[in-house]
């Protein structure tokens, strides 16, 4: 009889546990299930406009001459004294016989970085380093615009006119041919972007990897969409170039500083402006006269702390505060000049990079929901739980999911393997299971850090660490060339 007694009280002590996962585990897989659909139907829309496009010729005319006219390449920095060096020494040496003048903006409490370049500064007349007057770090946006106080003031001094700015990061690996293709084809655009090449070091692979296979689609597929429908096109804040025009342009409307101050994404926003303004933006993905692609490489994160802060910032800049910064603009043209279909398409682009947070809560409810599932047939097996047996509704879910999350894999290992090579698309796989939890992380942060934005007003340049010397920039450039 006790046994009998201890045996119903197991079961009632197990029923509440049974209804807890069977219940919340379905709720949250017909959520998830619902949410992917969704999200895959909206990526699915965009890769039919990259198939339908992919033959049509880009919004172009070919009356304007190629810009002439010096150049100015902008490269803020904060605590840069590993990588910085490496950097200017490359860059001078890519373009050399251009005319270009390279701005390096640093902080006074930034000894380090100072110190690192000075010598480099003194050697070279085609460099200028500009000391801010307050105390870093304070933002990106914040440091190219006293840059280009620096640049407007050495053009009243030696009464000149610089063609463009070229924007670049400290850690870049910039192309020779890079300068000539931005004259091209700023002659007829106010904005020119190239694609962006993550380099992938062997030894980070799988977080510093899921960089290269979000790039190489995003700079594949994404932009191009953008940009042979007439759309605007964010920059990615480095591989970019910027007619002085444009500049000035958002410099009036700005009150003298054309770079937001006060934005953890200042790159993507100037060019969402500019491209509202009717300005022409384009994606060039061209290579030179050996056929190589003349990209912007780049190392990034490949610790996952590091990349959940990047990816943090980016959020937060572009899917929160950007709804305070822009709005949802179609276009700033006037109501003769505007087009419906247009605005309708900008605002679809608006959506798409926004969704960010919305798809991290997605993934957490399918992964949060698949743990359920699981402990229900763990429950099954050992209690003689009810089996969670999916309902017509759910069977069709799951399968439209499951074809369209076959697609979505195809295209990420396709674009992984125009840029690094079939091994290296082969790991894309895997690979996205990193990037899911990598975007959970960073999507939790993000509304962290904005919401200490709105309460403290105060916006700080949360940047990533690079720790790159001359030797080790040189080899991971020459393994990813070799691909």
């Amino acid at each position: 009889m006790p046994s009998v007694g201890r045996g119903w009280q197991v079961g009632l002590s197990t029923a509440w546990l049974e209804w807890l996962v069977l219940v919340t585990g379905r709720e949250l897989m017909l959520f998830a299930s619902v949410g992917i659909l969704l999200i895959g139907l909206d990526d699915l829309l965009l890769d039919a406009l990259w198939l339908t496009t992919r033959g049509r010729p880009l919004r172009e005319s070919f009356d304007a001459p190629p810009l002439e006219g010096r150049i100015a390449v902008f490269v803020p920095a904060w605590d840069e004294a590993a990588a910085l060096p490496a950097m200017l020494r490359r860059t001078l040496a890519a373009w050399e016989g251009e005319d270009f003048r390279l701005y390096v903006g640093c902080y006074p409490n930034d000894a380090a970085t100072i110190f690192a370049v000075s010598r480099l500064v003194a050697h070279n007349p085609g460099l200028r380093l500009v000391i801010g007057d307050c105390e870093g770090p304070t933002t990106k946006g914040d440091n190219l615009n006293r840059l280009w106080a620096a640049l407007c003031a050495d053009e009243r001094a030696e009464a000149m006119r610089f063609a463009a700015v070229v924007l670049h990061d400290a850690e870049d690996h910039v192309h020779q041919c890079e300068l000539a293709l931005y004259r091209m084809h700023l002659g007829d655009n106010a904005m020119v972007q190239i694609p962006v090449v993550p380099i992938i070091d062997p030894r980070e692979r799988w977080v510093g990897g899921h960089y290269g296979d979000e790039f190489a689609e995003a700079h594949g597929k994404d932009l191009p969409v953008r940009s042979r429908l007439g759309l605007p096109l964010p920059s990615a804040g480095v591989g970019c170039a910027l007619t002085r025009r444009a500049l000035a342009l958002l410099a009036i409307e700005r009150g003298g500083q054309p770079f937001c101050g006060d934005s953890l994404t200042e790159d993507y926003e100037i060019g969402m402006v500019i491209g509202a303004y009717g300005l022409g933006t384009r994606f060039v993905d061209a290579v030179d006269m050996a056929g190589d692609r003349i990209v912007s490489r780049g190392t990034f994160p490949g610790r996952g702390d590091a990349a959940v802060r990047q990816k943090a910032r980016w959020i937060a800049g572009i899917a929160l505060a950007g709804w305070d910064h822009l709005g949802w603009p179609g276009s700033r043209l006037g109501n003769g000049q505007r087009s419906v279909g247009r605005d309708l398409m900008a605002r679809w682009m608006l959506w798409r990079d926004r969704r960010a947070p919305l798809a991290a809560l997605v993934l957490l409810a399918a992964y949060a929901g698949l743990f359920l599932v699981a402990a229900g047939m763990i429950g099954e097996m050992l209690f003689g739980w009810d089996a969670m047996k999916p309902g017509v509704v759910m069977q069709w879910l799951l399968v439209l999911n499951a074809m369209l999350l076959v697609w979505r894999t195809a295209m990420r290992v396709r674009f992984s393997a125009h840029c690094y090579g079939w091994r290296e698309a082969g790991l894309a796989l895997p690979r996205a299971f990193v990037a899911n939890i990598i975007a959970m992380l960073a999507a939790r942060r993000a509304v962290l850090l904005y919401w200490r934005i709105l309460r403290s007003g105060e916006v700080v340049w949360d940047k990533t660490d690079h720790s790159e010397s001359d030797a080790a920039a040189e080899e991971l450039l020459v393994r990813a060339r070799a691909r």
